[in-house]
């Protein structure tokens, strides 16, 4: 899960806690000899405004370890296309139209016309992967670069992203956990069948190896997409049920 941390930090997000006080979006978690740093990421940022919160420098200097969610170092963008080739098109015999229905297919082709998308591109594909193409590039048309990203998640919504994604930048920047839980959590209320497969199942299955990582000699850094700290049944709230003593770092 782990591998040596490189001197230099990849555009990765840190959650904060609720507190009144201007706070760094870090999370600390004191394990039996050793902390563990809780990092969330946020899937951009923008290209001129990309800088890390202060907090960052005194957790990853802290830090023998650094481990991440997607290891980028083994990444292979051809077998990730692949992957959503082979996962992400619709069954023969069937079309985007007929699956979301007019009227949501409307709204997802002015979306994609929009943005220069032909629907033809689109047709064959299954809704996921079709949220992923039409986010993706409204975020860019916007001006948020993926170069500066920390790790791929599913945003679904191709409206108001502007104002949207600010929201979410200045929320993480501030460390403002209950307004991160509530902008990242919003657009899986439509679709509770996929919130428990995607965040709450995974985070009981992150459990175990977060704790293995506190019973460790050596400190880390731990970076998660930030859906899965924040609110009930994030990774926060579970190690808290735990029993372990977290703080927010200033």
């Amino acid at each position: 899960m782990g591998r040596t941390a490189p001197r230099w930090l990849l555009a990765l997000g840190l959650l904060g806690s609720l507190t009144a006080q201007a706070a760094s979006p870090v999370w600390a978690v004191r394990g039996t000899h050793n902390t563990v740093y809780l990092a969330g990421s946020i899937h951009l940022l923008p290209a001129g405004d990309a800088v890390l919160p202060p907090g960052f420098d005194r957790s990853y200097a802290d830090s023998a370890r650094l481990v991440m969610e997607m290891d980028l170092g083994k990444f292979d963008p051809m077998e990730a296309m692949s992957w959503m080739m082979d996962h992400g098109t619709l069954p023969a015999g069937t079309n985007l139209r007929g699956v979301l229905g007019e009227q949501r297919y409307g709204r997802v082709s002015a979306a994609a016309t929009g943005l220069g998308l032909p629907m033809s591109a689109l047709d064959s594909l299954a809704p996921w992967v079709v949220g992923i193409e039409i986010t993706d590039l409204a975020y860019e048309h916007e001006g948020y670069d993926p170069e500066q990203g920390v790790e791929e998640q599913l945003v679904r919504r191709a409206e108001n992203l502007k104002s949207d994604m600010r929201d979410v930048t200045s929320a993480w920047r501030r460390g403002d956990a209950a307004r991160l839980a509530a902008l990242l959590s919003s657009e899986y209320n439509s679709f509770p069948s996929l919130y428990k497969p995607l965040v709450t199942d995974r985070n009981r299955r992150w459990l175990p190896q977060l704790e293995e990582l506190l019973r460790a000699n050596d400190n880390s850094l731990v970076v998660v997409g930030a859906l899965h700290l924040v609110g009930q049944e994030g990774l926060l709230d579970l190690l808290r049920k735990k029993g372990y003593q977290i703080r927010q770092l200033d």
